[in-house]
Order: C-alpha cells, then structure tokens, then sequence
C-alpha cells in the first residue's frame, strides 16, 4: 500500500509538469524540450536555497522564476531568431545542464534536516497524509489560477495563438509574445514541479530531470483520451483530467514495478506505456475510418 500512496503522491507532484506541457504542446502546438532543463532547475534553486536558508516562500518564487525565464528564452530564439522550436527547446536544455551543474556545485544536494513544504502544514502526526494535504493546496492553487487565466481575454488570445495563429495576429495580437509568455509560463510550472519533488524525494540531482518531458506527455495524453471519450471542451476539466491523467500514469508505473519488472527498465517502459497511450487513438481512427 505504502508503494501506491508513494506513486500518488508524485503523481501529485508531476502533475504540475503536465499542466506546463499542456499549455506547450496543446494550446500552443510546441514540441517543448526545455523541460527536461527547467524542471532540474526548480529542484536545483530548491535544494541550494533551502541547504542556505532561505525561507520556502522565497525558495519557490525563485524556482518558478528560474523556469519560467529558461521558458521565455526557448520562445525568444523560437520567435526572434526564427529557430525550430524543438531546436530551440534542445539548446536550451542542453545549456541549463551547465547552468544547473554551475548552481549545485556537485552533482547532487541532500536535503537532510532541513525544513521543507510538508513540514509546514502539518495537522496530523502521519507523514504521508500531511504530505497530500500539502500537494493538493498546492496543485488546486495551481489549477486554479491557470483555469482562471485561461478564461480571461489574455487566455483566450493564447490559445487563439495556437489555433489560428494568422487569424489572431490580422486582430493585431503580438504572436511572438503570447509564444514567449505561454513557454514561461509552461516552464515556470515545471519548475515547480521540480521544486515539489526535490523537497518530496529529499535531494536534487543533476540527471533527475532526463527524460522527465516523457511523463509530462504521458500524463497529458491519458488527459487528452478522457477528453475525447467524455466530449470535455470546459478548460476547467480538461486541466482537471491532465492532472488525473499525471497521478494514473505513475499508478500505472508503481503497478509494473509491484510485479517485480527490474526498475533499470522503467525509463524504457515509460517510453513504450507512452507510445501505447498515443497509439490506440490512432488505430481506433484508422479502424472508425
């Protein structure tokens, strides 16, 4: 039991990764690499911030900070220096596993009794519970304040910007900065993920972000089928089955370890669960048709 109340509990974390994916990849059709990059760079700042004492409010500005400026540089080369977008997620990540390096100064930081995020809401003696208390007021507020913004006339011209990128820009909406905005905001959410997380597991690592956009895709693309099975065009939903959709891909996970699969092979059955979940939309289409 204690193996699934683990898995949910960083699916609960991930899932702030997932809702940065979606506004990348679904409302602005960005293949975003950067993620990898960012996403160790909020756990980096986290454990560098904390291990100086700094307080966690601070700490999280900072970390939210730090991804959402790698994200507005992705854009920037993407919009500005006209460069692919995944060449320009590429570069940027592979730039940020230096800046990372630089920042942690090793290749990991322990976070050993250093006060962290659930320790500060702690209404009850059990750990794990205090835990989930903790992560659900933070992914509601996160939930919330994207679903908000979404709804809003500035929500609504970025994901225009994505729909129909000529037709928002002949209303005289700037593209280039939606794009900018959208990729800072994207990566600001995996940072924080990356700050839940190294709080979470304890530590921070240089190569715990590899691979980590995978998870994020998985998640919004268990999201995405929810979607299209229920017919959901409500932004509050669909943010909503993202997350759901983070928290099943780790229970997924956690089920396949529980039945004694070698855990060197779970980066290669997350890429084959993820091909799995993009497939069967696919087949079902081409049998429909």
């Amino acid at each position: 039991m204690n193996f699934y109340i683990t898995a949910l509990l960083l699916g609960l974390s991930l899932s702030a990764i997932a809702m940065g994916i979606f506004i990348s990849m679904k409302i602005f059709n960005i293949p975003d690499i950067t993620t990898d990059g960012s996403y160790t760079l909020g756990a980096v700042i986290t454990a560098v911030c904390l291990t100086h004492g700094y307080p966690i409010w601070l700490t999280y500005l900072l970390s939210v900070m730090g991804g959402a400026l790698a994200g507005s540089i992705t854009g920037f080369i993407h919009t500005k220096l006209k460069v692919n977008a995944l060449l320009a997620g590429i570069l940027v990540m592979t730039a940020l596993y230096s800046v990372n390096l630089s920042i942690l100064g090793r290749s990991n930081i322990p976070l050993l009794n250093i006060r962290n995020i659930f320790e500060v809401i702690s209404p009850t003696s059990n750990l794990d519970i205090n835990s989930s208390i903790a992560l659900l007021i933070n992914i509601a507020l996160l939930w919330t304040g994207l679903s908000l913004l979404l709804k809003t006339d500035f929500g609504l011209a970025m994901r225009a910007t994505g729909n129909s990128e000529s037709m928002i820009k002949a209303l005289g909406v700037n593209t280039d900065r939606m794009k900018i905005i959208g990729l800072a905001i994207s990566n600001g959410l995996v940072a924080t993920a990356g700050f839940l997380v190294c709080q979470y597991q304890g530590f921070a690592d240089i190569s715990m972000g590899i691979g980590i956009v995978i998870v994020g895709l998985g998640s919004v693309m268990i999201g995405e089928t929810l979607n299209n099975w229920l017919s959901v065009t409500n932004i509050w939903l669909q943010l909503l089955f993202v997350i759901a959709g983070a928290i099943v891909f780790q229970l997924v996970l956690a089920f396949t370890l529980s039945l004694g699969i070698d855990p060197n092979l779970l980066k290669l059955l997350t890429a084959l669960f993820v091909l799995i979940i993009v497939s069967i939309p696919q087949l079902g289409f081409r049998k429909q048709s």
